[in-house]
């Protein structure tokens, strides 16, 4: 299990010359880094008394990043079954027949994984504009990281789901995948630019770009 794993050693398996863990594993973790230190920020804030808003914000937090730690590995998982499905014997038409229906199956599912993790992103994308928002303002730069995080997760999980797509040839399924693509980075992309400005103005020193 990669999440079981020392940083130091999921740095080398990373490094190594296996395909898998890659980017969309990298993307799970972006968006769980992300969740962490929205969590870590709540925490410095304030959880006790009649803070309900911020305690709702650790357990939201909390839940996310548990979800996309198992994502870290579930995306390596679907990446084996695609790698599966191609080395399956292409003799006979049959043979054939059947290989092509087990790489399209597994092709769906390693699009639908990616979406997945973007969403769960974009949920904790939203928690970051609250955290920047009300958070302790001595965690600011913290909360303006995990943003950071949470929308390289979102962008790195749409690359996963767009290279997927292209060996996909069933029309409603790319249709829907790229209707649900395009809505979570509609709805990201403004989110992300709002945080910017809000970080932007908070942080004296924070230069523009």
């Amino acid at each position: 299990m990669l999440m079981e794993m020392t940083v130091k050693g999921f740095l080398a398996e990373l490094a190594s010359k296996s395909p898998a863990p890659g980017g969309g594993s990298v993307s799970a973790l972006a968006g769980s880094l992300a969740a962490a230190l929205v969590a870590m920020v709540a925490r410095l804030t304030g959880t006790e008394g009649d803070n309900e808003g911020m305690r709702g914000i650790l357990g939201q937090a909390g839940d996310l990043m548990e979800k996309l730690n198992r994502h870290v590995d579930e995306d390596t998982a679907a990446f084996s079954l695609v790698m599966q499905a191609y080395r399956l014997p292409k003799q006979t038409e049959a043979e054939k027949e059947q290989r092509a229906a087990a790489i399209q199956e597994a092709l769906k599912g390693a699009a639908n994984h990616p979406l997945l993790v973007a969403e769960e992103c974009l949920q904790v994308l939203v928690l970051c504009m609250e955290v920047v928002a009300i958070g302790n303002p001595n965690a600011l730069s913290d909360a303006g990281v995990a943003s950071l995080m949470a929308y390289s997760g979102i962008t790195g999980a749409m690359f996963n789901v767009a290279i997927n797509l292209e060996g996909i040839k069933d029309p409603v399924f790319a249709q829907q995948a790229k209707a649900e693509r395009d809505r979570i980075m509609s709805e990201a992309s403004h989110l992300y630019a709002g945080i910017q400005t809000l970080v932007q103005k908070k942080l004296i020193y924070m230069v523009e770009w």
